[in-house]
């Protein structure tokens, strides 16, 4: 089958056209479910139903759009496949709405709310808003994704998650934020390093003279590191590169070496072994929740959006480190 590029306008017309009919849903279900999980097989587990099913609703599409949508030498979604892939999660995600924003006017919000969250903050967010969640939307279920600023703001992009709290600066110009909290990026260090003899702070040109465990260039916190260094005249000399903070974490409380991170990895009952020193001249990190700019949440995405709003802003015991209130007022 010749590869034809569609345009995006005839390709949603098309599309909503075979939403009528729930087997054409099926359809883009079907798609979806390959771009998500690789092949025809893992979609078929995923939608509970058999290969042979999946093979048929992609032919079906492909006929109906008149191009080819997978790749069947090598499982990948075309080019066209990725333009549908994007409309059609729009327009599930739509259809999946109406009956949300429909139990909003009976004051009875119910629906499924996909949720990312970068690691740092998961560990004392997660506890709060499922707690108020429950209290407040006991209908709305929570399914939460944790991974790096890379790893989630794709998906929020494309529609796989509805709203995410990640790490400032948010990069995709397909997003809005509003800023949560903010927390101290400190030095974490074995008591009895050299580094941890410090009187109350240590500055860049100390910890020049030391390797680091640093998060991956280009990351939003080493973005942060490294602007704080520079502008001191200093360059850090990193042992490691990561973009996983937990797994830096882990590495320097196996006794691997210190490492710059959020105030917020280190654990209370790690306190009698690892400190957390002030860094002199370095600015306190951004966290946000994002949303996509364009479109209208379904009522559950809006509620649960507004609650962990609230609930981290409010929150009485935060971990140390962390700032939840004026947030405007703090460098």
């Amino acid at each position: 089958m010749q590869v034809v590029r569609l345009s995006i306008n005839k390709i949603t017309m098309i599309l909503l056209i075979c939403i009528i009919d729930r087997m054409e849903i099926r359809q883009l279900e079907a798609l979806i479910g390959i771009a998500d999980h690789g092949t025809f097989s893992s979609a078929a587990d995923v939608l509970g139903t058999v290969q042979s099913n999946i093979s048929n609703r992609i032919a079906r599409l492909e006929a109906e759009l008149g191009t080819e949508l997978i790749d069947r030498a090598n499982g990948v979604v075309t080019e066209s496949g990725e333009i549908v892939v994007l409309r059609a999660r729009r327009i599930l995600s739509e259809l999946g709405a109406i009956a949300a924003d429909v139990s909003e006017l009976n004051a009875d919000i119910r629906g499924q709310v996909s949720l990312g969250m970068i690691g740092t903050a998961g560990r004392w967010i997660v506890p709060l808003l499922l707690e108020a969640q429950r209290a407040t939307y006991p209908h709305v279920a929570l399914r939460i994704i944790e991974g790096s600023n890379s790893a989630l703001e794709p998906q929020v992009v494309n529609g796989q998650l509805d709203i995410a709290v990640l790490a400032w600066p948010v990069i995709a110009p397909e997003l809005q934020e509003v800023d949560l909290f903010k927390e101290d990026l400190v030095l974490i260090v074995d008591k009895h390093h050299p580094l941890a003899q410090t009187k109350g702070s240590v500055t860049f040109e100390t910890l020049a003279q030391y390797e680091l465990m640093l998060p991956l260039r280009g990351t939003p916190i080493r973005r942060e590191i490294d602007d704080a260094s520079r502008a001191q005249g200093v360059e850090l000399r990193p042992l490691i590169e990561m973009d996983g903070l937990r797994t830096i974490a882990s590495l320097t409380f196996d006794g691997h070496g210190p490492t710059i991170l959020p105030a917020t990895m280190l654990s209370k009952h790690l306190r009698d072994q690892f400190v957390a020193v002030h860094i002199e001249n370095i600015a306190k990190r951004r966290v946000v929740l994002v949303r996509r700019r364009f479109g209208f949440p379904a009522a559950p995405v809006r509620a649960t959006h507004a609650l962990l709003t609230d609930v981290v802003r409010n929150a009485v015991n935060v971990p140390d480190g962390v700032y939840n209130r004026d947030l405007q007022s703090l460098s």
